[in-house]
């Protein structure tokens, strides 16, 4: 798996959807559903949204999640959510958070009204250093490094200049991996490639 580079299995820039941070959950919904209507039938569908800052640089990616959590301003309150998820929370204290933040009191009864109001630039949808790595490095470093992040998706940059160029993605990595193995020759004696 060495010899497989990211730069093999990402998708290039110009075929991932994209929306500004001034457009509103509306419009990032209507985007997102855009590219599944128009994505390559041999790939997966898009899980994100490139999100673009006024001088059309990349400035993060919108997952259904962010969307979702967006909904309910008071996540914000709560603090970095995925970390707490990743250190192991108790449904009870998952139902005290929901109390004492009032998460979802109303849940859907002004979801068009938010949907409107709310603008991309307002979710977090920032990336940090975990999200980025470059398209020369090799299957197992990307495997590695969606794993330890627990990353949907990461974005690639090219060596140098630190351009994003592509998206490599969790499903596109299984994808390969998958197909490697399928391909193993097992005998008594030993497990092969074949």
């Amino acid at each position: 798996m060495k010899t497989i580079k990211v730069k093999d299995l990402m998708v290039p820039l110009d075929k991932y959807a994209t929306i500004s941070e001034e457009a509103n959950l509306y419009e990032a919904i209507l985007t997102l559903e855009e590219a599944h209507r128009h994505y390559d039938k041999r790939r997966y569908k898009y899980r994100a949204i490139l999100v673009l800052d006024k001088n059309k640089k990349i400035v993060g990616m919108l997952t259904d999640l962010e969307v979702l959590s967006g909904l309910e301003p008071a996540y914000k309150e709560i603090g970095d959510v995925r970390t707490m998820a990743l250190s192991g929370i108790s449904q009870d204290f998952l139902k005290s958070l929901a109390e004492n933040y009032q998460l979802w009191q109303k849940p859907l009864g002004d979801i068009c009204g938010k949907a409107f109001k709310i603008k991309v630039k307002n979710i977090d949808y920032t990336t940090t250093e975990g999200n980025f790595i470059e398209e020369e490095a090799t299957l197992d470093q990307a495997i590695h490094q969606l794993i330890v992040g627990y990353h949907q998706n990461v974005l690639v940059t090219r060596e140098g200049d630190n351009r994003i160029v592509g998206i490599l993605r969790l499903y596109d990595v299984f994808k390969k991996v998958a197909s490697i193995i399928k391909r193993c020759k097992i005998d008594d004696s030993s497990t092969t490639l074949a």
